[in-house]
């Protein structure tokens, strides 16, 4: 490993233009991910993913039938709410102690050959991974389903290297075919109906059979023939990592398909690119991860392939074992008291499965691989917050709480969110921006910070809206307040208000103490009945009859 270069220099140059090599503690506070400045809103975007009703009904379906086996998975642990806190456990005690963990991965996996290389950014890693692979000759590389590589665009910074990467995952093979963006929808039922499916592969997969049923065997099936050709020509493999074990310096990946282990094992050059916060310290925490990744992620007992290597074997697989280490925003999570429990996430996607918001917009919406509310919670801290869409997501939830009571490591979403919508109000209020919530929260301020005001206004606005009404409802508000007779109508106000009645009322019961005889007996206020009269036994609804002893 190169020497670290100092704070605030320059990246030190690699060997073969690979990319610096530094260690953990020069990254803090630096990495940003990507982030494309203009875009557009959650709520602007999600408006064309609800008028895929297709789409919607699709994963609704899958969305039921995955809590339903991820219920009785859970059902059948012994002790699930205990599996679930040494889950929790584990990620915290890694988190806690980051830098030593990493440290000692990095230690343990060159000791046996591998070589780790440290990213600040998305740009940095990709310059790594396209400089390995361009040392080893390859034009054209396979990767594994990733959600880091997603996260970082690292398919495009190859690309601009000259260097073709091809999907392994059947799901993301079909996306890539029909030209859609990486995203955390990676089962193929989510993003593709059989029809759908089909046409994809039939017109763009080489090879494939322009008679090909719209039957998931036969789909599966001829694009599995087509990924195991391309796995065994290629160079170079990419991965990603469900964890890496600090104890031996090895990487651990969970998967439903065996992409990733052939394309762990067939080519000659390997390169793992994994986030800062996958590290665990030790192997027993695999086995609590696991186990809660599998109930999570499928309701599995176990996740179906397990794959884990650690560096290259003489004569059996990669002749060159590569990691990544990227950091990309973590690091600046990682210091915040609230948000740093976001880098708990195991990447189940078990929250995206109870999410009310995700099932009806899916992926698209949140500009990211990381989707539904891990999404919303994660990516503002990984990017920032300075455009409009990472603004956005931390307001693209209804906090049920649903995604919390799921979560197998207990990371508290609603409360990630409603801390950056703080911290959003605050960056808006602080940079001067005028926006309408703030002009109307400032109206109301003034309108409510003296009694008379809020009367007339009071009494203004329940006159106008009765005057709107139709048939007792109000079915379309003027303005920015039209927003929400969008989706819901509105009760118009009452004829008397709270503070009209109160008024009344104690009119009323200042007059009856007025105009009382001197001496008499003070009875009950109006509208009270008196109680029994000597000798009569009170009965009624809420009094039962006197019994004996029993």
């Amino acid at each position: 490993m190169s020497p670290a270069p100092p704070p605030g220099a320059g990246p030190a140059p690699g060997a073969g233009g690979a990319g610096p090599a530094y260690p953990w503690g020069h990254l803090l506070g630096r990495g940003q991910g990507p982030r494309a400045a203009g875009e557009p809103r959650f709520a602007d975007t999600a408006r064309t993913s609800l008028g895929h009703s297709a789409a919607r009904t699709s994963r609704a379906t899958a969305a039921a039938e995955l809590r339903a086996d991820r219920d009785t998975g859970r059902r059948a642990e012994p002790d699930w709410a205990g599996l679930r806190r040494a889950a929790t456990a584990v990620r915290e005690r890694a988190l806690a102690d980051l830098e030593r963990h990493l440290t000692e991965f990095e230690k343990r996996a060159e000791a046996a050959g591998a070589r780790v290389h440290w990213a600040r950014d998305a740009a940095e890693a990709g310059r790594i991974v396209a400089g390995v692979a361009a040392r080893a000759g390859t034009r054209e590389a396979v990767r594994s389903s990733s959600a880091t590589a997603g996260e970082l665009r690292l398919d495009a910074h190859l690309l601009r290297a000259g260097i073709t990467v091809h999907e392994t995952a059947v799901a993301d093979l079909i996306a890539g075919l029909a030209h859609e963006p990486p995203h955390s929808e990676s089962r193929t039922v989510r993003r593709h109906d059989r029809a759908g499916a089909r046409a994809v592969l039939a017109r763009r997969l080489p090879g494939a059979p322009t008679d090909l049923r719209a039957d998931p065997g036969a789909l599966v099936a001829v694009a599995r023939e087509y990924l195991r050709e391309t796995l065994l020509e290629a160079g170079t493999a990419i991965t990603g990592a469900n964890a890496l074990v600090a104890e031996t310096g090895s990487v651990v990946a969970m998967e439903t398909e065996g992409n990733v282990r052939m394309g762990a094992a067939v080519p000659r050059t390997l390169i793992t690119v994994a986030g800062i916060d996958k590290v665990v310290p030790a192997w027993a925490d695999i086995a609590v991860l696991a186990r809660v990744w599998a109930r999570s992620a499928t309701g599995a007992a176990q996740a179906p392939v397990v794959s884990t290597w650690t560096g290259p074997v003489e004569g059996d697989g990669p002749d060159e074992v590569h990691v990544v280490l990227v950091d990309a925003g973590r690091s600046a999570t990682l210091g915040d008291p609230v948000g740093r429990q976001a880098l708990r996430c195991i990447q189940c996607t078990a929250c995206l499965d109870v999410c009310p918001v995700f099932e009806r917009t899916g992926a698209a919406p949140y500009g990211s691989v990381h989707a539904g509310p891990i999404g919303a919670a994660l990516t503002p801290q990984l990017r920032g917050t300075a455009s409009a869409r990472e603004a956005s997501l931390p307001f693209a939830s209804t906090l049920c709480g649903a995604c919390t009571e799921v979560c197998p490591v207990g990371v508290d979403i609603p409360e990630i969110l409603l801390e950056l919508r703080a911290r959003v109000v605050d960056e808006r209020r602080a940079n001067a921006v005028p926006t309408p919530e703030a002009l109307a929260a400032q109206s109301a301020e003034w309108v409510m910070a003296e009694e008379r005001r809020f009367a007339r206004a009071q009494r203004a606005g329940s006159r106008w809206a009765r005057l709107l009404a139709r048939s007792g409802r109000l079915r379309r508000l003027p303005g920015l307040l039209g927003r929400w007779t969008e989706a819901r109508d509105f009760p118009v106000p009452p004829g008397e208000s709270f503070r009209a009645w109160w008024a009344r009322r104690r009119r009323a019961l200042l007059l009856g103490a007025a105009i009382r005889p001197r001496g008499a007996a003070r009875g009950p206020g109006p509208g009270v009945s008196a109680g029994p009269g000597p000798g009569e036994r009170r009965r009624d609804s809420h009094t039962r009859p006197e019994s004996g002893p029993e």
